[in-house]
C-alpha cells in the first residue's frame, strides 16, 4: 500500500482552528526537523474545556492557550507522553487553571538500560512530570459535555496515549501517527514491537478522524496506517538485505537506507535501525555479539 505524507500545514500561530465539532488547534511556536511546524495542543469543549497536549514550557504558546481558552473553567489537562515538546506547560497550565492533569504515568523506558548503556533520549524527556491521574487503558474520563476514553499506545515512547473524543470518530493521536512523516521510534525510549502493535490496535477502532501532535489531520486514517505498517515493514526487509549484503553496522544502513533523509535526522534514523534490530534479533532473524547496541555488529542467521 502506497504511503504519501500530507506537509500541507499552516501553523496560524497565536490563533486557535477549528478542526472538529468543539475542538480547536493551537499549534506551538517550537518548528524543528521533529516536531514540524511545532507542536499541537488542543481545546475540547464549549462551557467548560480540557486541553489536550499543552506542550512546550513557552511563555508565549502559554498566552495564546489563555487567549483561547478566554477565561473558560479547565477541568482536565491530558497530556499523551512525556517528551518535553508535549508535557511541561501543564505544570504552568495547572496553576493558572487548577485543572486535574492526566497522563498515563512518569517517564520512563521502554526497557531497561543494559550495562554501560547512556541513554541518548534523556535531554528530550520530561523527567519531573508527575500526572495528577494515571490513566489506564480504555479508562473513560467525562466533561461537560464531552467523554474521552484513553487508548495506550506505546512505541514512540513507554508512555505513550491516543485520547479518543467518544460517539466523534476522533481520535487524538499524538506522536504515534502523523500526516507528515513517521513517528520516531528510538530505543531505550520506545520499542519497535510495541510501536506496531499498537498501530495494529488504532487501524481496527476504524476512527474517521486523526489529530496528532504535529502537523495537520490524517483524514484517512485506516489507508494512512496501513501505508504505515507496510513502510514500517519495508524499512525491516531494506535492513535485512543491507545486512545479508554485508553490512555489519547501524551507521553503513543509515548511509544507505537513508542517503535522502535531512542529514540532521542521521542520528534519530541510526535509532530507528536499532529499534528494528531490537525486534529482529528477538525474532531471531538477526544475530549479534554481547548487548544488542547502537555500534554493534549484526550478522543474518540464515
Amino acid at each position: 500500500m502506497t504511503l504519501e505524507f500530507d506537509t500541507r500545514f499552516d501553523p496560524a500561530y497565536g490563533q486557535a482552528v477549528t478542526v472538529a465539532s468543539d475542538v480547536q488547534r493551537i499549534t506551538a511556536r517550537n518548528p524543528s526537523p521533529f516536531t514540524f511546524h511545532g507542536t499541537n495542543s488542543y481545546l475540547v469543549g464549549r462551557e467548560t474545556v480540557a486541553v489536550i497536549d499543552p506542550g512546550p514550557d513557552d511563555d508565549q504558546h502559554l498566552g495564546t492557550l489563555l487567549a483561547a481558552i478566554g477565561g473558560r473553567p479547565v477541568s482536565h489537562i491530558f497530556v499523551s507522553h512525556t517528551h518535553r515538546d508535549h508535557s511541561p506547560l501543564a505544570a504552568q497550565l495547572k496553576e493558572r487553571t487548577g485543572a486535574t492533569v492526566l497522563a498515563e504515568g512518569l517517564h520512563r523506558p521502554a526497557r531497561r538500560l543494559r550495562i554501560g548503556e547512556v541513554n541518548p533520549l534523556d535531554a528530550s524527556a520530561d523527567l519531573g512530570f508527575v500526572p495528577d491521574v494515571a490513566l489506564a487503558d480504555d479508562s473513560l474520563t467525562h466533561g461537560d459535555g464531552w467523554t474521552i476514553r484513553t487508548v495506550l499506545t506505546p512505541g514512540h515512547t513507554a508512555n505513550h496515549a491516543a485520547f479518543a473524543l467518544e460517539g466523534t470518530g476522533v481520535l487524538f493521536s499524538a506522536d504515534h501517527v502523523m500526516a507528515w512523516a513517521t513517528s520516531i521510534v528510538a530505543p531505550p525510549d520506545g520499542a519497535m514491537a510495541d510501536y506496531m502493535k499498537s498501530l495494529d490496535r488504532l487501524i481496527e477502532r476504524g476512527d474517521h478522524l486523526l489529530l496528532p501532535g504535529h502537523g495537520g489531520p490524517v483524514t484517512t486514517p485506516r489507508s494512512f496506517m496501513r501505508g504505515l505498517k507496510t513502510h514500517r515493514k519495508m524499512r525491516e526487509r531494506a535492513i535485512l538485505e543491507r545486512i545479508r549484503g554485508g553490512d555489519r553496522m547501524i551507521k553503513d544502513m543509515v548511509a544507505a537506507i537513508y542517503r535522502d533523509t535531512d542529514p540532521r535526522l542521521h542520528g534519530a534514523a541510526g535509532l530507528s535501525v536499532l529499534a528494528h534490530l531490537e525486534d529482529l534479533v528477538d525474532r531471531g532473524l538477526v544475530a549479534t555479539e554481547g548487548d544488542l547496541a547502537i555500534d554493534g555488529i549484526f550478522t543474518p542467521t540464515h
